[in-house]
C-alpha cells in the first residue's frame, strides 16, 4: 500500500519531501552553528598563544594547532557541553609552564570560560579590559607573574567571580571601591603588589569572603572597622603595609578567623584579654612590628590548637602568662623585643611548659628584660626545634648540658647576657648547627674540642668572654665557616695552623685582644677572608710570605704583638688591601717599595717598629695623614739618606716623614715671612713646591680651637657619620666650617683620607671648597683631625626640605629654586664623573650633603665616602671594596647591597632619590615605606594617574620664580607659564628622577643626560608667554 498511496497523492509526497529537506537543513544549521562557536574559542586561544614565549625546552603548547578542528584536546584546555550551545571552552589552566609574554584582549572572546588559571608564569603587560567580558568567570588566578598597570575599570562585570588571586605581581593602583560589588567573592588575594591608598570600606560588603590577603603593598590609612561584618572570614593578611591607628576591636569578633596576620604596620591598642573566647578557631596570630601595648593576653595560651604566635617588636609589658603547656601544636613562639619581664632564678620556668609543644621549631624571647637561669628542661623541648633566640636579656647561671639533646638545632643565640661557667661539651652534638652566638657573657674555661664537630657551622662568635686555653685544632674540621670571632678573651698558646686553612672563611677572622703567642703558621690559605685581626696578642716571629694567598683581604691588623723580621714583599700582591696596621711590633728592614702600588690602600700604620731605610714616595705615601711611621728611628726620606764622611759608614738620618714635612714647611714659612712683597695678612704654613701642585695650606689645632670658641656647642652646626661640624672665624676674619673627625669612630681615618684625596685636585663652583686641613694633637694629647671648608650661610638642602629654614617672607624654596638646586648638583656630578683627570664617585649624595650659599647656589660637600675610579694600568687594576655598602640608607642604589662596586650610575641613583625627595617633600626612609615599596615606586604609582598628589604642597603656594639666583640663564627673570605649564614642568622633572632611579644601573640615564634634561625643563618653564619681564 505504501508506495502506491504516495504515488497516487502527489501533493502529499511533495509535502513529505519538503519536510524531510527542511529537517536536514535544520540539522546542518545547528551543526554549523556549533562549529562556528568552537571556532571562535579556537581563534581566541590561537591569538592568546601568539602573544606568548616559551622558556621550557619543549613547547608546552605544541598541541595548540590551528589546523585542529577542536581545541578541546589541547594542553590545559577543558571543554564542556553543558551550556546547551554545543561544546565550548570552559576552563583554561596553564599554571607553572614558565610562559612569558602578555595576555591578548582576545581572551575576552572565550565567553563560556568559568576558570582561568595562569599562575606561576612570567606574564607581563597589563590586564586587558576585555577580560571582564567573561561574565561566567568564577576563578581568575594570575598570581606569581609580572602583571603591571591597574585593575580593569569594568571589573564589576565579573559578577559571578568567586576567586580573584593576583598575588605577587607588579600591579600599581588604588584598591577600587568596585571590588565591594563582587558579591559572590569568596577569595580575594592581592598581596605582594604595589597597591596604595586606603583600604575601601566597601570590601566589608563581601559577606561570602573567607580569605582576604592584601599583604606587602603600600596601603595606608586605617583598617575599616566595618570589616567586623565579614563573619565568614578565615584568613586576614594585611602584613607589611603602612596602616595606622588603633586596631579595630570589631575584628576580634570574627569568630571564624583562623589566620590573623597584621605584622609590619603601625597599629596600636591592646590585645583583648579574652581573645581565646572571641577567636576560638585561631591557629596563626602574627602582629609583629607594630605598637601594640598592654600585656600578652592571659587567655591566649588557652587556644589549644594554635600553631603560630608572633608578637615580637611591640611594646608589650608584664610577664609571660601561664598555660604554655596547653599548646601541643605550637610551631613558633616569638615574643622577642618587647618589655616582657621576669625575676628570680625561676624567671625562665615558662620554657619548661613548652615541652608539651612537640612540633615547636622556633623559639624567640630575645631583647626583653627576662631574668633567671636556663632550665635543664630546655633539652626536653621538641626534636623539631631549629632556632633559639635568647640574647639581650638578663639570663645568668650556666648553659645546661641538656642543650645537646636538641639535635635539629641550626641556630643558638645567647649573646649579651650574664651567663657564666664553661661552654658545655654537649654543644658539639648539635651537628646541624649553623650559627652559635655566645658573645658578651661571662663564660670561662676552655673552648671545647667538640665544637669542631659542628661541620655545618657558618658563624661562630665567642667574643667578649673570659675563655682560657688554646684554640682547638679541631676547628680545622669546619667546612662552611664564614665568620670566626674569638676576640676579647684570655686565650693563650699558639694559633693552630688549621685556623689559617679555613678556605670558606670570608667575613672575618678575629683573634684580637687575647694572649696568643708563638709564631704565625707559615702556610696561610684564607683566600676569601676580608678581615684578619690578630692585634694585641703576644705573637712573635716573621709575618708569613704566604699572606699573598689572601686574595680577598681588605683589612689586616697585627698591631701590638712581637712580630719580627722584614715586612714580606708578598703583602704588596694583596691588591685589594685597604687598611694595614703592623704597628708596635719589632719589624725590621726596609719598607717594601711595592706597597706604593697598592691603589686601594688608604691607611698604613707601621709606627713603633725597627724599620730603616728610605720611605717610598708613591701611592699611599703621598698622603701624610694616611701613613704612620713614627717610632722608627732609622727611617729617612730619600733626600736625607746620605753617606757619613766622618765614619766611613753610611748613616741614615733619623727622621719621620711627618716631622720632615713639618720642618720643611716651617722653613719655607720662615723664608716667606721675610719677603715683604707677599703682604700676607696671615702667616701661612705652606710648602711652595707643593702649593703649585694644588696642595692645601695647613692650620694648627690651636687656631681652630680659637676660631670655634673652643668648639663650643653654640657654634655646632651639624653632625656627620664621622664627626661634628662647627662654625668658625679664622684670624683673617674668614668664616669657615670646621669638620672635626671623630678618630674613635671606625672608618674615620679612611673618611678623612678619602675626602682629602677626592678634593685635592678638583675645582668646581658647585663643590664646597676645602680651604685647609689639620692633622695634629689636641690639648689631651689625642689625635686630632679636621677639615676646614668655606662656610655656606643658607645651610643644607635638608633644612629647607624639612622646613627648618624658610625665606624672610616665610616661603619655602619655589619651583625655580629647586630646579636650580638640581641643576647645580647635576653640574657638579657631571664634572666629577666626566671632566676630572681621575673620575670621582661621591657615594653619598643626599640633601644633608648639599649646602646652599647666600645666593642659593648649591654645592656638594662631605666626600668622606668618595672613591676614585682608577682605570686599568698595565696589568694592575684598581680594587674597590665590595663588602662595605657605601652611602646612606634610602639613597644607596640597590646594586651596592648586592656587592657591586661604587660607580657613577650609583651616584646617579642617589641624585634621583634626592630629586624626588626635593619635589615631593617625602623622605626616602619615611616610615610609610616598607617591604618592596620605596620612594621611586611610590612616585611611579601616582605618576600614571595623578602625579600632582605626590608633589610637595609647599611648591603650589606663593611665587614660583626666583629673582635672585643667577646661573647664567637669562630666563630666570621671565614670567612663568600658566598652570598647565607648571604641571608639565613638574611632570618632566619627576620623570627625570624616575629615570635616574631604575633598579638596573644599565637602565638609568647618565648624570650628563639628566643635567641636559633639567636645563631644558627650566628653559621651557621660564619662557616669556606674557612678553613681560618680572
Amino acid at each position: 500500500m505504501g508506495y502506491h498511496y504516495y504515488y497516487s497523492n502527489p501533493m502529499l509526497g511533495l509535502t513529505i519531501l519538503f519536510l524531510l529537506a527542511f529537517s536536514m537543513f535544520l540539522f546542518v544549521g545547528v551543526d554549523s552553528a556549533t562549529l562556528s562557536d568552537i571556532a571562535i574559542d579556537r581563534e581566541a586561544l590561537i591569538s592568546f598563544k601568539s602573544q606568548l614565549n616559551f622558556e621550557l625546552p619543549n613547547n608546552p603548547l605544541s598541541t595548540w594547532d590551528n589546523s585542529s578542528s577542536s581545541p578541546c584536546n589541547w594542553t590545559g584546555v577543558l571543554c564542556s557541553n553543558d551550556s546547551g550551545s554545543g561544546e565550548r571552552v570552559t576552563a583554561l589552566d596553564l599554571s607553572g609552564l614558565r610562559l612569558s609574554g602578555s595576555i591578548t584582549p582576545h581572551i575576552g572572546n572565550l565567553s563560556f570560560l568559568n576558570s582561568l588559571q595562569l599562575q606561576s608564569n612570567r606574564l607581563r603587560g597589563t590586564l586587558p579590559n576585555e577580560i571582564c567580558n567573561l561574565s561566567r568567570l568564577k576563578v581568575l588566578n594570575l598570581s606569581s607573574n609580572s602583571i603591571e598597570g591597574s585593575l580593569p575599570s569594568n571589573i564589576t562585570k565579573l559578577k559571578n567571580l568567586q576567586i580573584l588571586d593576583l598575588m605577587e605581581n607588579e600591579i600599581t593602583s588604588r584598591l577600587p571601591e568596585e571590588l565591594g560589588f563582587l558579591s559572590n567573592l569568596q577569595v580575594l588575594k592581592l598581596g605582594k603588589n604595589n597597591f596604595f591608598g586606603s583600604i575601601p570600606s566597601s570590601l566589608s560588603n563581601l559577606s561570602s569572603l573567607t580569605n582576604l590577603n592584601l599583604g606587602t603593598n603600600s596601603l595606608s590609612g586605617i583598617l575599616p572597622s566595618d570589616f567586623g561584618r565579614l563573619q565568614k572570614l578565615k584568613e586576614l593578611d594585611i602584613t607589611i603595609n603602612n596602616i595606622t591607628g588603633t586596631f579595630p576591636p570589631s575584628i576580634y569578633n570574627i569568630s571564624s578567623l583562623v589566620n590573623l596576620a597584621v605584622a609590619s604596620n603601625d597599629f596600636s591598642g591592646e590585645i583583648p584579654y579574652d581573645i581565646a573566647v572571641k577567636l576560638p578557631n585561631l591557629l596563626i596570630l602574627n602582629n609583629c612590628f607594630n605598637k601594640f601595648t598592654g600585656r600578652i593576653p592571659g587567655s591566649l595560651h588557652n587556644l589549644t590548637r594554635i600553631e603560630v604566635i608572633r608578637m615580637a617588636h611591640n611594646l608589650l609589658e608584664g610577664t609571660v602568662p601561664p598555660g604554655l603547656g596547653n599548646l601541643p601544636f605550637l610551631k613558633m613562639y616569638n615574643i622577642g623585643f618587647n618589655k616582657i619581664v621576669s625575676t628570680g632564678e625561676d624567671g625562665l620556668s615558662f620554657i619548661s611548659s613548652l615541652t608539651n609543644s612537640t612540633q615547636l621549631n622556633f623559639l624567640a624571647i630575645d631583647g626583653n628584660q627576662l631574668e633567671g637561669v636556663i632550665p635543664e628542661s630546655i633539652g626536653n623541648l621538641s626534636m623539631e626545634l631549629a632556632k633559639i633566640y635568647m640574647g639581650g636579656n638578663r639570663i645568668y647561671g650556666k648553659i645546661p648540658t641538656s642543650i645537646g639533646n636538641l639535635k635539629n638545632l641550626t641556630l643558638l643565640n645567647l649573646t649579651s647576657n650574664s651567663i657564666s661557667g664553661e661552654i658545655p661539651n654537649e654543644i658539639g652534638q648539635l651537628k646541624e648547627l649553623q650559627m652559635l652566638g655566645l658573645a658578651k657573657n661571662n663564660l670561662s674555661g676552655g673552648i671545647p674540642n667538640s665544637l669542631g664537630n659542628l661541620r655545618k657551622l657558618n658563624n661562630l662568635d665567642l667574643s667578649g668572654n673570659s675563655l682560657l686555653g688554646f684554640i682547638p685544632s679541631s676547628f680545622g674540621n669546619f667546612q662552611n665557616l664564614l665568620s670566626l670571632d674569638l676576640s676579647n678573651n684570655k686565650l693563650n698558646g699558639s694559633i693552630p695552623k688549621e685556623s689559617f686553612n679555613l678556605q670558606t672563611l670570608s667575613t672575618i677572622l678575629n683573634l684580637s685582644n687575647n694572649f696568643l703567642s708563638g709564631p704565625l703558621p707559615q702556610d696561610i690559605q684564607l683566600e676569601k677572608v676580608v678581615t684578619i685581626d690578630l692585634s694585641n696578642n703576644l705573637l712573635s716571629g716573621p709575618i708569613p710570605s704566604s699572606i699573598i694567598n689572601c686574595k680577598s683581604l681588605e683589612r689586616l691588623f697585627m698591631a701590638k704583638n712581637r712580630l719580627s723580621g722584614p715586612i714580606p714583599n708578598t703583602i704588596s700582591e694583596v691588591k685589594g688591601l685597604e687598611m694595614l696596621d703592623l704597628s708596635s711590633n719589632q719589624l725590621s728592614g726596609s719598607i717594601p717599595e711595592d706597597l706604593e702600588d697598592l691603589q686601594a690602600l688608604r691607611y698604613l700604620n707601621l709606627s713603633f717598629n725597627q724599620l730603616e731605610g728610605e720611605v717610598p714616595e708613591g701611592g699611599v705615601f703621598r698622603n701624610i695623614s694616611s701613613v704612620h711611621l713614627e717610632g722608627n728611628k732609622k727611617l729617612c726620606s730619600n733626600l736625607k739618606c746620605e753617606n757619613s764622611t766622618d765614619s766611613g759608614h753610611r748613616n741614615r738620618v733619623i727622621i719621620i716623614c711627618v716631622v720632615t714635612a713639618i720642618m720643611a714647611t716651617l722653613a719655607v714659612c720662615a723664608l716667606l715671612a721675610t719677603l715683604l712683597h707677599l703682604r700676607r695678612r696671615k702667616a701661612t704654613i705652606k710648602d711652595t713646591s707643593e702649593t703649585q701642585k694644588g696642595q692645601f695650606q695647613m692650620v694648627s689645632y690651636e687656631e681652630l680651637r680659637g676660631a670655634t670658641g673652643n668648639f663650643t656647642e653654640s657654634n655646632l652646626i651639624g653632625y656627620g657619620s664621622f664627626g661634628s661640624v662647627y662654625k668658625g672665624r679664622l684670624r683673617d676674619e674668614t668664616e669657615v666650617a670646621v669638620k672635626v673627625i671623630d678618630t674613635q669612630t671606625t672608618g674615620s681615618w679612611k673618611s678623612f683620607v678619602a675626602e682629602c684625596e677626592a678634593l685635592r685636585n678638583v675645582r668646581h663652583r658647585n663643590l664646597v671648597k676645602l680651604i685647609t686641613s689639620c692633622s695634629s694633637i689636641d690639648f689631651k694629647n689625642m689625635d686630632f683631625l679636621a677639615l676646614v671648608y668655606e662656610y655656606l650661610s643658607n645651610g643644607s638642602l635638608e633644612d629647607w626640605i624639612r622646613g627648618r629654614k624658610m625665606k624672610e617672607n616665610g616661603e619655602a624654596l619655589n619651583i625655580v629654586d629647586r630646579l636650580n638646586v638640581t641643576i647645580d648638583v647635576a653640574s657638579a656630578l657631571d664634572y666629577l664623573h666626566h671632566d676630572c683627570e681621575v673620575p670621582v664617585v661621591h657615594c653619598d649624595i643626599k640633601p644633608s650633603n648639599i649646602l646652599l650659599d647666600d645666593d642659593f647656589t648649591a654645592k656638594i660637600g662631605d666626600f668622606g665616602l668618595a672613591r676614585l675610579l682608577m682605570e686599568k694600568k698595565g696589568t694592575q687594576t684598581s680594587i674597590t671594596s665590595t663588602n662595605f655598602i657605601k652611602g646612606s640608607v634610602g639613597y644607596i642604589p640597590p646594586e651596592y647591597g648586592l656587592g657591586e662596586k661604587p660607580s657613577t650610575a650609583g651616584d646617579t641613583y642617589s641624585f634621583g632619590i634626592m630629586l624626588l625627595e626635593l619635589f615631593t617633600g617625602k623622605c626616602p626612609i619615611d616610615e610609610c615605606f616598607s617591604g618592596d615599596v620605596n620612594l621611586p615606586k611610590w612616585v611611579q604609582s601616582a605618576f600614571q594617574e595623578n602625579f600632582m598628589q605626590v608633589i610637595d604642597s609647599k611648591l603650589l603656594v606663593g611665587d614660583v620664580c626666583n629673582e635672585d639666583h643667577d646661573d647664567g640663564d637669562d630666563d630666570d627673570n621671565l614670567y612663568v607659564s600658566p598652570e598647565i605649564q607648571v604641571e608639565y614642568c613638574l611632570a618632566t622633572v619627576i620623570e627625570i628622577g624616575l629615570s635616574c632611579t631604575r633598579d638596573s644601573p644599565d637602565g638609568r640615564i647618565t648624570i650628563r643626560h639628566a643635567l641636559q634634561k633639567l636645563k631644558n625643563a627650566k628653559h621651557n618653564f621660564l619662557k616669556n608667554r606674557n612678553g613681560e619681564k618680572m
